[in-house]
């Protein structure tokens, strides 16, 4: 995203499973066929360089195009072909973008599809367009020719001109393909676009496959692209659907609890001497998050279920806890720990075990919430970030309207009600029902308890909708009955397969999806196909499976998401063999408490917000693109961001102990030896164009890596390692790698 998816014997069953397998790993990337056909967009008669273009009131079975240029607002028919639409798929698949004379990019909503028939060939599609910004911009689109192209699943057509209120002006033709800029070198053009069948089955970086990984893990290396390779995208995925975790040799960090008053005597860590190193490490485990950040890092690095593992990262960024009001690691332990039970269980078993959650309770204060003294924090987060929304929605995630203003999903008689359901629920301290109390320490592990007596009792109305679920509680139930009742009235509400499903497609995909994909997995969250809602586990698999989420490239420059911090770090050292500061050992994982780290503005488990780190919301400004990680991309940390990849390239994280028992750093033999193989530089740029970008690399910025490394003679042989450094430096620092695609 750039502007500038038996009763058989065991002996028949095992050699069964095994050809099936054979069939899977032959076949490993055919089974989401990457190789999307490229959209065409047609051309006018008058100029190859002008767009076939017709008012709408025309039949589009006639195309023929109209003299002249189009009145702003008005609405026409455009020609796209080489497309090929699945079952249901339609107009929300489509963006039309424009450019005016300005440099500014707009985007038109497409209105309808349909075939074209007649005179035009049956393969050809008529899209109706608005000829009017749909994101919002303080300007129009300056009149006279603007530039005009189609995408659909992260391809774009090329650009053609259309007039908009004039014809003619400044703006001039794309110099090249506008289709090839953002797919490297060596990418068919949009009249060839099939990729050769080697490319899909026997590239060791094969591009689908590595995109799929950076969607799916925290950054392929040679192990996992291999065994993906070999059994091929769905059977890896259900592999890790059942995968153990945390691994075994990174078990979540189980520091018992403490006292709130860190100062105590005998279940604080007053019982050492202060100053002491003792003293350091009791505070540094238990009232810190680093025994959590360090166990996230190293898992990320080494564990063998990378799916979960980004998958509850994900949901940690929907259904925030953050250290800054959390004071011990436990607590936070504890609260990963539901997000991971419930990453492929179902959304509505997270509702509840989320809601119950005492460091969720404490985070947004539903333990202080009584009939009394009742606090809306969390009942209003529930509404608007968990589950439905500010405004009720489509089933593609689009934004009902009314009178052109959105039509608000609840308001505060609905955020009262719900806090009065909420209401008496506190920290389990009895004996009987709580089998973590512990003397002197608060209970951060067992659920939340209801005191009945703090409960308030009275009759409810919830979500309005149609069909809507427990809309009404009646006065005097019990306040554990009502939290039942109240969380299927939010599960139920037609918002929440939407809602959560285009989240998880930002944070795992694409930060602007097309409604028409949210739309495909918002249904399978509905109804996973055999009549299950909220299925976590098969909205995995459609948002991964997705075809706008497959392909060997994309060519939409509004593609994509901006690595965040912690994806950007894991993805750049997982390439090369991450590991300890002396290289004998793994890394410890302690990488987030660095101000390397630290400056690019995302530290860990320490959100700012309930907002998290950026809004999902986030325009872009000045433009009108939806990328919520640049809303931590400022000059200062951009500039981190190249600090960053500067400290792990020419440096590293120096071992320091006790804090940092064993530093990080990066392997650069294969690198090296690759660059004293071929003194042109062109077998390395090559081979971190594939290892780092799946193929993308521009001409332009592949032309200026090699000249960068060829400035550094050849001799000595030493100098071959500075090579591979300056190389590595320069891509992962790009904007093209810090882009993920």
């Amino acid at each position: 995203m750039v502007q500038q998816t038996s009763h058989l014997p065991r002996r028949i069953l095992i050699l069964f499973i095994a050809a099936h397998l054979f069939v899977f790993a032959a076949f490993a990337q055919i089974d989401t066929d990457p190789n999307s056909p490229v959209p065409i967009l047609l051309s006018s008669s008058e100029s190859s360089s002008r767009v076939l273009a017709q008012r709408a009131s025309r039949s589009v079975k006639t195309a023929k195009a109209a003299p002249g240029a189009f009145a702003p607002n008005s609405t026409i028919i455009l020609y796209i072909r080489n497309i090929s639409l699945l079952e249901g798929e339609g107009a929300n698949a489509f963006r039309v973008y424009a450019e005016d004379s300005k440099g500014r990019e707009y985007r038109f909503p497409v209105l309808d599809i349909e075939v074209a028939g007649g005179v035009m060939k049956n393969d050809i599609y008529a899209l109706k367009v608005r000829l009017r910004d749909e994101t919002g911009y303080a300007e129009p689109p300056a009149t006279g020719d603007l530039l005009v192209r189609v995408a659909w699943r992260g391809l774009t057509s090329d650009r053609l001109r259309l007039g908009f209120g004039t014809k003619g002006g400044g703006i001039k033709d794309d110099a090249a393909p506008y289709s090839t800029l953002y797919s490297g070198s060596g990418i068919p053009s949009k009249y060839a676009p099939e990729i050769p069948t080697d490319d899909i089955v026997g590239y060791r970086w094969s591009g689908d496959r590595a995109r799929f990984l950076e969607q799916a893990t925290f950054g392929s290396t040679a192990t996992i692209d291999s065994r993906v390779r070999r059994l091929g995208l769905r059977v890896w995925l259900s592999e890790q659907l059942e995968a153990a975790y945390p691994s075994a040799s990174n078990p979540y960090p189980n520091f018992p609890l403490k006292s709130t008053d860190l100062q105590n005597a005998t279940t604080g860590c007053g019982m050492f001497v202060n100053p002491s190193p003792e003293y350091s490490v009791c505070l540094r485990d238990h009232y810190t998050m680093y025994p959590v950040q360090k166990w996230f890092f190293t898992e990320a690095f080494y564990g063998e279920a990378q799916l979960r593992h980004r998958v509850v990262w994900s949901l940690s960024q929907i259904w925030v806890v953050s250290g800054v009001d959390t004071q011990q690691s436990r607590w936070m332990t504890e609260y990963n720990k539901v997000l991971s039970d419930n990453a492929f269980g179902n959304y509505r078993t997270l509702m509840k075990q989320m809601t119950l959650n005492p460091a969720m309770g404490n985070y947004l204060d539903m333990v202080r919430s009584t009939k009394n003294n009742p606090n809306e924090n969390y009942a209003r987060e529930l509404l608007q970030l968990f589950s439905v929304g500010l405004f009720m929605l489509n089933p593609d995630g689009t934004q009902q309207m009314s009178g052109g203003s959105p039509i608000p999903t609840y308001d505060q008689n609905t955020v009262n009600a719900f806090t009065k359901v909420l209401t008496g629920f506190s920290l389990c301290e009895t004996t009987a029902s709580c089998p973590n109390r512990a003397l002197g320490a608060p209970n951060y592990i067992d659920p939340l308890l209801l005191n009945q007596n703090n409960h308030d009792i009275t009759a409810k109305t919830l979500l309005s909708y149609p069909g809507a679920v427990n809309q009404n509680i009646p006065a005097g139930l019990n306040g554990g009955t009502e939290l039942d009742l109240a969380l299927d009235n939010v599960f139920y509400h037609p918002n929440v397969g939407p809602f959560v499903s285009r989240l998880l497609i930002q944070h795992m995909v694409t930060s602007d999806p097309t409604p028409a994909y949210v739309g495909r997995v918002a249904a399978v969250f509905n109804n996973n196909g055999f009549s299950v809602r909220g299925d976590l586990k098969a909205v995995i698999k459609a948002i991964l499976l997705d075809p706008e989420a497959r392909g060997d490239v994309k060519t939409d420059p509004n593609y994509g998401k901006l690595r965040e911090p912690v994806q950007l770090a894991t993805n750049f050292l997982k390439a090369f063999n991450v590991r300890s500061a002396d290289g004998l050992q793994p890394s410890d994982g302690v990488i987030a408490s660095r101000p390397e780290f630290l400056n690019m503005g995302q530290n860990p488990f320490n959100s700012p917000t309930v907002f998290n780190y950026y809004s999902p919301d986030y325009v872009i400004p000045g433009t009108a693109l939806n990328g919520p990680e640049f809303g931590i991309m400022t000059t200062s940390t951009s500039i981190a961001r190249a600090n960053y990849g500067n400290t792990m390239t020419f440096s590293r994280v120096n071992a320091a102990p006790p804090n940092i028992p064993l530093g990080t750093s990066i392997d650069f033999a294969e690198m090296e030896a690759i660059a004293a193989s071929d003194v042109t530089g062109n077998l390395l740029v090559d081979d971190l164009n594939r290892r780092m970008m799946h193929g993308t690399m521009s001409a332009g910025m592949r032309n200026t890596i090699i000249t960068a490394v060829t400035a550094i003679p050849p001799t000595p042989a030493a100098n071959m390692l500075a090579r591979a450094r300056q190389a590595i430096y320069l891509v992962a620092t790009s904007s093209q790698y810090q882009v993920q695609r």
